[in-house]
């Protein structure tokens, strides 16, 4: 080997960027690295959990206190019919947080610096999302806990009650990426908060989770069929009561295909744009 090839491989360095494209998958390792951050912040601040503890239990003993002999003539069966519905509608709010923790992190700068990182452009915001899956884990498990021990009970198998928790989950994911496009489009956090309620409370009070959909306004009917929420707490209450499960997973299925094939994209667009 000649002294001109020595002095060439040692003054030709090679650079992060070229590190980065020498190891395969960088979108996946980075991404992870990225979720590994996202969960060691949640650690480190438990009270940001506290919409995926404490509410889950307030809508539990609320509703099921106030209206359950209303409702369904007596507590415990509001509470069979009424979980479900409850874990659809704290799991879809809890998505709101992630668009509010993207956009906290734009204001102080964090993202700039992941911008100068030999990192994929999408890795932040892949990280992010994954780092939220704990968040629907912890209020899967909080809701369910917390319905055990005012009565609620599985009437079918085991395989149907983790079917039915994983589909929820699936759809908060899919879900969250709204969250990050608003985040990626307002200024400030506050305003991804307001802008998040006034797109999840129609779902949620525009659905079945309180009431059967028999017992809405007939001009209200026509959008509780179509509503996202709907099909999945029918789901829900199918694979945990047993009720009739009908067409409603594929259709659950459909929107968490339809939220990811429009909002991932935008939102993809709107960080780009931003940074």
């Amino acid at each position: 080997m000649s002294t001109a090839t020595l002095d060439q491989r040692t003054q030709t360095p090679r650079t992060p960027a070229a590190v980065t494209h020498a190891r395969p998958f960088p979108l996946l390792r980075h991404s992870a690295a990225l979720t590994r951050r996202s969960l060691i912040k949640t650690w480190r601040t438990p009270e940001a959990l506290i919409d995926v503890t404490l509410q889950p239990i307030i809508f539990l003993a609320i509703f099921v206190t106030i209206f359950g002999n209303a409702v369904a003539g007596s507590t415990g069966d509001y509470l069979q019919f009424l979980l479900p519905g409850v874990l659809g509608q704290t799991i879809a709010m809890g998505a709101i947080a992630i668009g509010v923790n993207l956009n906290t992190d734009m204001e102080k700068g964090i993202f700039d610096r992941f911008k100068s990182l030999p990192i994929p452009r999408s890795a932040p915001l892949l990280g992010a999302v994954s780092g939220d899956v704990v968040r629907y884990v912890i209020v899967t498990v909080v809701t369910l806990a917390t319905g055990y021990a005012m009565g609620f009970r599985i009437a079918t198998d085991p395989l149907q009650m983790i079917a039915g928790c994983l589909l929820a989950i699936l759809f908060a994911v899919c879900l969250s990426w709204v969250s990050v496009w608003v985040g990626m489009l307002v200024r400030t956090s506050g305003a991804v908060q307001g802008v998040m309620f006034l797109l999840i409370m129609p779902l949620t009070f525009g659905s079945n989770v309180f009431v059967q959909t028999d017992d809405l306004p007939g001009w209200m009917q026509g959008f509780v069929d179509v509503n996202p929420l709907t099909h999945l707490v029918d789901s829900m209450r199918g694979l945990f009561l047993g009720t009739p499960l009908g067409d409603h997973v594929w259709w659950t299925l459909a929107w968490c295909v339809g939220l990811v094939a429009v909002f991932m994209p935008l939102a993809m667009r709107a960080y780009r744009r931003k940074v």
